[in-house]
């Protein structure tokens, strides 16, 4: 009996050629003998419709899900067909590839669907495990972006408000003194204002002032003055 791995070597699909070369490894890998048939190849044609005619499983990709005709890589052991890539995966997968290529007594190592059916939910579960972890990873970059922002914030806010403050006490300290040379100026004035009234009196009234009265209104100048 030979194992027959049917290939498309002019396919122009990416996972079709994917699938094709991983078959192949792992045959090797294992040193299972077979022989390769690309049913592109001329003087094909029989080869070619004995692969579509007796394949049950069309090989659906990613990219064509339901072909027309069954896809390569389709595994016969002589004319007797095995099964496509999937099948081919699975066996590989749960350590029945001798029975699937029909190269061992099923009876012997024989797996019950349901321990297929549960290496399918552990395959799915880590699949979705591994989405998850990746969402996480994209996420704790936008977290950390975010927070960053958070706190460029804060501080700019805390810089605006010390700034406030200062602008603030300025302010205040511009206006104290205003107040300040204005009461000087009122005082002054009010000074000045005192002694030319009493000189004006004391010239309306004929009398004429003592020279006492005259040092007390020039000492009165020069204090305004100084002030």
């Amino acid at each position: 009996m030979v194992l027959k791995v049917y290939v498309s070597g002019m396919s122009g699909n990416k996972e079709v050629k994917k699938r094709q070369q991983r078959v192949l490894m792992i045959l090797d890998s294992k040193c299972i003998q077979y022989d390769t048939v690309d049913i592109t190849e001329p003087g094909k044609e029989s080869e070619k419709e004995l692969m579509q005619s007796k394949s049950t499983s069309n090989g659906g990709t990613v990219s064509d899900p339901e072909p027309r005709h069954p896809l390569p890589p389709q595994i016969f052991n002589d004319q007797e067909y095995c099964g496509d890539y999937d099948a081919f995966d699975m066996a590989n997968e749960i350590d029945t590839l001798e029975v699937f290529l029909k190269l061992a007594p099923a009876d012997t190592t024989a797996v019950s669907s349901a321990q297929i059916e549960l290496k399918q939910q552990e395959n799915g579960e880590a699949k979705e495990g591994g989405e998850k972890a990746a969402t996480e990873e994209e996420k704790a970059p936008a977290e950390g972006e975010a927070e960053a922002d958070k706190e460029k914030a804060e501080t700019n806010n805390d810089e605006d408000g010390e700034q406030t403050n200062e602008e603030k006490e300025k302010t205040e300290n511009a206006d104290e003194d205003t107040e300040k040379k204005e009461d000087g100026s009122e005082e002054k004035l009010t000074a000045t204002t005192t002694t030319t009234t009493e000189a004006t009196t004391a010239m309306l009234s004929g009398d004429s002032p003592s020279d006492s009265a005259s040092a007390q209104l020039l000492d009165r100048e020069r204090a305004a003055a100084a002030q």
